[in-house]
């Protein structure tokens, strides 16, 4: 059975962006016959609100959209909100140890930052990590916990990673030269968006992956994850982007088009869905 999901992250009001991409992911279930789950990633506690992902859930089901699992609604495959799973993530961090593929690494504040949430592509431009500055792997005596350090997955150089997208065709990355070494877990005791992911929709057990072309390279890095763990990765659809007047990206600072100021304006579901506002 098709299992879509739709996944947003409480850091403030969804606007015309997500409801373009969660309609389709909806769209994308319905029309499979099959179940769509929603999902709160939570995990930047610094940002993320409760009453932002409030607001989330009132926002798309104002737009029409319907989801059988969720936060909600409860289902099978819960809790439906990253904060609660982290006895989780921390049983995928010591798989991914024993695989003597991840290590620990101490870097920047900013690097730190930068895993919180999804890595939108205008904002992955972090350096190669140069594979000198590797650590030794971590045998099983030395760690049953992260501890308080960073640790990264070690990439492997020169290696082509591909995969077919239903929307945007053939995708390929070379891994050390596209993106490097990257944070699987922070030293403040949580996941990183890589590796909570790739553990969620594992877990829950989706088919399709439907989110904003922007994550591209990001699924390379998952495969690379899902490998390692020995799961088998879903499908792909990276949806085109909605962009501003000045062709970037819409930010949930994009003012006046929140999906909550649109209804406020009497926009309709239809107009918001289709951009016609």
């Amino acid at each position: 059975m098709y299992r879509g999901r739709i996944a947003p992250t409480p850091t403030g009001l969804l606007h015309l962006g997500h409801a373009r991409t969660f309609a389709l992911a909806a769209q994308r279930a319905q029309q499979a016959n099959g179940v769509l789950i929603y999902r709160t990633e939570d995990l930047d506690g610094t940002r993320c609100r409760p009453e932002f992902a409030e607001a989330a859930i009132e926002d798309l089901q104002w737009l029409g959209l319907k989801w059988q699992e969720g936060p909600d609604v409860g289902g099978p495959h819960g809790p439906y909100v990253q904060s609660q799973r982290l006895a989780r993530f921390q049983a995928v961090w010591l798989k991914l140890r024993a695989s003597g593929l991840i290590y620990p690494c101490e870097k920047s504040r900013k690097d730190v930052e930068r895993a919180l949430t999804a890595p939108h592509a205008e904002e992955d431009a972090e350096p190669i990590f140069p594979p000198a500055l590797r650590a030794a792997p971590v045998t099983d005596s030395e760690a049953q916990i992260p501890g308080n350090t960073n640790w990264r997955f070690r990439v492997p150089d020169g290696e082509v990673i591909r995969f077919d997208d239903a929307l945007q065709g053939p995708q390929s990355f070379q891994a050390g030269q596209d993106f490097g070494d990257f944070l699987v877990w922070r030293k403040d005791g949580f996941p990183s968006y890589e590796l909570a992911v790739v553990a969620d929709d594992h877990d829950m057990e989706i088919t399709e992956v439907v989110r904003g072309a922007d994550l591209l390279i990001s699924t390379a890095r998952q495969l690379l994850l899902y490998r390692a763990l020995g799961w088998v990765p879903p499908s792909w659809a990276h949806a085109p982007l909605v962009l501003d007047q000045a062709g970037q990206r819409l930010s949930k600072r994009a003012e006046g088009l929140s999906i909550h100021d649109l209804r406020a304006k009497g926009k309709t579901p239809t107009e918001v869905i289709q951009g016609t506002v």
